[in-house]
C-alpha cells in the first residue's frame, strides 16, 4: 500500500504501513484470545442530576481519575424565551462578572476540583478528558440570580481510564486494527468491532471509495464570545488567503482557523492539548516508528506533507491520533505565521483536516489520504481541544466576504463548510 504524499514522504508512509500492519493485524487475533491473567477494570458510571441555575455548585458525587473520559449532555425543563438553556441565553441580563466571560449567561459549567477557580464550558454537550484526580461539580455561568426559569437535567457517562499497561497496549493495537480495516472497508468507526477474519480480506480493497467513507469528527458546542471581533483584526483576517496550495499551486485545504498568541504560547497550548509536532525529517522516521512500536511506545509524530500559504511551507504541523493508527486516521493541521498582530500577539493562520481513510488521488491515480468532507468538525475540534486544556481566553467566528462553502482539495477530495473561520485567542 502506497500513500501518495509528495515524493519525499511516500516511502515513509509505505514502509511505516508495512512495519505496523503486522502489529495491527496481530491485535485483531489477540483481541479474540482470553486474557491469561485477571484484570480489574472499573465499569462505566451513568448518572443523571438536576441542576438549579440559581444554585452555586452541585456536587455530582462522581470522583475523577487520570485517564477518565466524562461525557455530559444537558437539557432544559422549560422551553421558550423565558426558559433557561444549558447553552446560555442570548441577551439575558446578569449583573456582575460572569465566571466564563466568553459564554452566555446561564450556560452549564463544570469544575473538576472542589476549590478550583477554573471552569469548563459544558453547554448542551461536552466530553472532558481527565488529567488529574478530582471530583465533578456542575453549575451555571451566572454572577447573580438568573433572569430565566427552569432546571437542567444533566446526564453523565464516565468511562474509566485503563488501569493496566498491558491491557492498554493491547487496547491501542486493537483500536488501530479496527481503524485501519474500517478505513479500507469504508466504515471508519473506532468503536466498531471487526472480525478476526477481516484481516485477510483487507488486501482485496486498497482504496476506500469516497461515497462509502463516513465522517467521524463529531460536532461540538463552543463557547463563542458575544463581543464583536475587533474591526482592525477582522480587516487583517480578510487579507488571509482562503485556501492553501500544493507544490504545483493546486488549491487545497481551506484556512479554517486562526490562533492569536506568541510562538511560545502556541507551542505550550498545543502540547497541553495533546497535539504532537510532526517530525520534519523523514530520514529516521521509519526506524523510529518500528523501534517505538516494538517497545510498546506510541509514535504520534509521523512526518507531514508540505503545503503552501503566503508562498511558503507551513511553519509548524501538528497531529493527534489513536496510537498505531496514524497511517489510516489522524487529526492534523498546519499553521503559518502571518504579518498581522493583535494587541502585540502574533496572528497564525491554520488549515485543519481529519484523515479518515484512503482514496484515489485524482492528479495521478495513486493512493492518498481521504479527509472528512465536513471540515468544520475538525475546525471546532481544534478549538475544543485547546479549550479542554485550559489555554483559551476567548473564541470568535469570522466570516470573510468570500467564504469557502464547497470545493475540492489538491488531490480531488471534496469538502464542504459553513464558511466561518474560528478565531482562538490564547491565555
Amino acid at each position: 500500500m502506497l500513500l501518495n504524499e509528495p515524493s519525499s514522504r511516500t516511502s515513509v508512509f509505505a514502509f511505516m504501513s508495512l512495519a505496523l500492519v503486522a502489529l495491527v493485524f496481530g491485535a485483531v487475533t489477540s483481541a479474540q484470545t482470553p486474557a491469561t491473567s485477571a484484570q480489574t477494570i472499573s465499569a462505566p458510571t451513568d448518572k443523571t442530576v438536576e441542576i438549579e441555575p440559581s444554585q452555586k455548585w452541585t456536587d455530582t458525587g462522581i470522583d475523577l481519575h487520570p485517564g477518565d473520559v466524562v461525557h455530559i449532555t444537558a437539557t432544559s425543563s422549560e422551553n421558550g424565551s423565558s426558559g433557561c438553556d444549558p447553552q446560555g441565553v442570548m441577551g439575558s441580563a446578569n449583573a456582575g462578572k460572569l465566571p466564563v466571560e466568553s459564554a452566555l449567561p446561564g450556560a452549564l459549567l463544570a469544575k473538576l476540583q472542589e476549590k478550583s477557580n477554573s471552569y469548563e464550558f459544558v453547554g448542551a454537550q461536552r466530553q472532558l478528558k481527565i488529567t488529574a484526580a478530582g471530583r465533578l461539580y456542575l453549575g451555571s455561568n451566572l454572577a447573580s440570580s438568573p433572569s430565566c426559569s427552569g432546571k437542567y437535567s444533566v446526564k453523565i457517562h464516565l468511562v474509566p481510564g485503563t488501569p493496566n499497561e498491558t491491557s492498554s497496549y493491547k487496547s491501542k493495537l486493537t483500536s488501530a486494527a479496527q481503524i485501519w480495516l474500517g478505513g479500507q472497508f469504508g466504515k471508519l468507526n473506532s468503536s466498531s468491532t471487526q472480525p478476526a477474519g477481516a484481516a485477510s480480506d483487507a488486501a482485496q480493497s486498497a482504496v476506500t471509495p469516497a461515497s462509502q467513507t463516513t465522517a467521524t469528527t463529531a460536532a461540538v458546542n463552543l463557547p463563542i464570545s458575544r463581543v464583536a471581533l475587533d474591526a482592525a483584526l477582522a480587516k487583517d483576517l480578510q487579507t488571509v488567503p482562503r485556501r492553501v496550495n500544493d507544490e504545483f499551486k493546486n488549491p487545497g485545504d481551506m484556512v479554517n482557523f486562526i490562533i492569536v498568541g506568541s510562538e511560545k504560547q502556541v507551542q505550550d497550548a498545543l502540547t497541553a492539548a495533546n497535539w504532537h509536532a510532526a517530525d520534519t525529517s523523514t530520514g529516521g522516521a521509519v526506524t523510529k516508528a518500528i523501534l517505538m512500536a516494538t517497545q510498546k511506545e506510541d509514535y504520534l509524530q509521523m512526518p507531514m506533507s508540505q503545503l503552501y500559504l503566503f508562498g511558503r511551507v507551513q511553519d509548524f504541523g501538528y497531529e493527534m491520533a489513536e496510537p498505531y493508527a496514524m497511517v489510516a486516521s489522524r487529526h492534523h493541521f498546519r499553521i503559518w505565521k502571518t504579518t498581522a498582530t493583535y494587541n502585540g500577539a502574533t496572528v497564525w493562520a491554520g488549515a485543519g483536516t481529519h484523515d479518515i481513510g484512503f482514496e484515489k488521488d485524482q492528479r495521478n491515480g495513486k493512493v492518498t489520504h481521504k479527509i472528512d468532507p465536513a471540515v468544520d468538525g475538525e475546525r471546532d475540534n481544534i478549538g475544543q481541544s485547546l479549550l479542554e486544556a485550559g489555554k483559551v481566553k476567548m473564541m470568535s467566528y469570522f466570516t470573510p466576504s468570500d467564504p469557502v462553502l464547497e470545493s475540492k482539495n489538491a488531490t480531488g477530495g471534496g469538502f464542504h463548510s459553513d464558511g466561518r473561520v474560528l478565531v482562538i485567542f490564547l491565555q
